[in-house]
């Protein structure tokens, strides 16, 4: 029997079979001894052992086609980024360092502000401009309203989506609409556990409909990015390319050197100066960054 790994929690795997539900396993001593850790996303195959009980073992994780290190998580299709679009002003900032460990890991990124009431539909343009310049999806939804939960459906069909963002946006209520049956999903596998409200703080994948799971994780209010190099960073920021031969220097920072494509094509706008922005803060940070 086949199904996808939900969650795992000490050593408990909650593996989803299409048809027949969700099973509780444990994987066996074979992963130990091969230094195999299942994770949330998995294709595996299990062996029931009490039907009525909905129990078993893992037998066999079937092979990957991706492995995210943050969070750890296979086989996932997209990242989908929810921040809200006012109260609280979203932290474009916040925003691009996410965009740019999802970058590091080749995943593709769809951005959704929520709370899209709250915009006027001139201030929603402008906001969804600064990142599908560059070559992001952007949608807006109002979990209030539920408004564009239709859309955002449309987006991540036939996908397994990593779902993350801010605390206080409205991701879980996003994901209660794609799927009502979510919270009670959450509440069969937290009774399985018997440890309540200490299960949030693991990621679970939630099935929405047919092959769309949506995975559901941890709040962040910051990210750091210690794996990137200062002198690497403009590669993670694609709309550069096109200016960086206009450079006066080869290898030019788009800091403080002059004749510089990048920041003329900032400066001109046809750049976001808020991109140019915050990599130039970015560039700060990873410049001052104590080496330990």
């Amino acid at each position: 029997m086949q199904g996808k790994i939900l969650k795992g929690i000490s050593g408990f795997y909650y593996v989803h079979v299409a048809g027949s539900g969700i099973y509780e396993c444990r994987a066996k001593g074979i992963f130990r001894r091969q230094n195999i850790k299942p994770l949330t996303g998995d294709l595996a195959e299990i062996a029931v052992l009490d039907e009525t009980e909905k129990t078993g073992n893992v037998e066999k994780i079937l092979p990957r086609k991706n492995e995210l290190f943050r969070p750890a998580v296979a086989n996932i299709d997209m990242a989908l980024v929810i921040f809200a679009a006012a109260s609280p002003k979203p932290s474009l900032n916040l925003l691009d360092r996410f965009l740019i460990l999802m970058q590091m890991q080749q995943m593709p990124v769809t951005i959704c502000f929520n709370k899209m009431e709250l915009l006027k539909e001139e201030q929603r343009a402008k906001l969804a401009d600064v990142y599908e310049a560059c070559g992001y999806p952007v949608l807006f939804t109002s979990a209030r309203n539920q408004e564009g939960i239709d859309r955002l459906r449309e987006a991540i069909h036939n996908k397994t989506v990593a779902a993350s963002g801010p605390s206080g946006v409205g991701k879980s209520t996003i994901i209660n609409l794609l799927q009502p049956q979510a919270s009670m999903e959450t509440g069969e596998i937290s009774r399985k556990i018997e440890r309540g409200k200490q299960t949030t703080r693991h990621t679970q994948l939630i099935h929405v409909e047919g092959s769309t799971y949506i995975m559901d994780t941890p709040g962040f209010s910051s990210l750091f990015l210690p794996e990137i190099e200062k002198e690497d960073l403009a590669g993670y920021y694609t709309e550069f390319a096109q200016y960086e031969p206009l450079c006066r220097f080869q290898g030019c920072s788009h800091i403080s050197e002059p004749d510089c494509g990048v920041k003329e094509a900032a400066a001109a706008g046809s750049i976001h100066p808020v991109r140019y922005e915050n990599y130039r803060m970015l560039y700060e940070e990873l410049k001052n960054r104590r080496k330990y």
